[in-house]
């Protein structure tokens, strides 16, 4: 479930980047992932990397403000406060992974503590 909540968390901030470029433009770049690059809107947190490439073969340069604008709102829906890519040396797919692991690491965590509360609260049978 965790997996599926920052897969639909990582296409959200996809969106509303791309979106940031116009409703047609963005369409029209999800239409190029599917037909040159055989990327489905909804395989992209499963292709990371694929769709990583794409973004860098269509844009050129201007994949970097993109993948910036990906994490950004990335980190907005994950309430992550880490420091900006740009001051490391992580690849959009390598920050992208990372996030992931920091994501179910902290939803694992969180459901472990509330499970010990749970526990606490039916003591003495734990």
């Amino acid at each position: 479930m965790a997996k599926r909540d920052f897969e639909k968390l990582l296409l959200e901030a996809v969106d509303e980047g791309l979106s940031s470029l116009g409703q047609s433009s963005m369409l029209a770049i999800y239409f190029h992932l599917e037909k040159d690059f055989d990327v489905k809107k909804q395989e992209i947190p499963s292709k990371i990397e694929v769709f990583e490439d794409a973004i860098e073969k269509l844009f050129g340069l201007g994949s970097n403000f993109l993948e910036v604008l990906f994490i950004n709102h990335l980190r907005e829906k994950i309430n992550e406060v880490s420091v900006l890519r740009e001051s490391s040396d992580l690849s959009f797919a390598e920050y992208v992974k990372a996030a992931r692991r920091d994501f179910l690491d902290k939803r694992r965590a969180s459901k472990t503590t509330r499970e010990l509360l749970q526990c606490d609260q039916m003591m003495p049978k734990c």
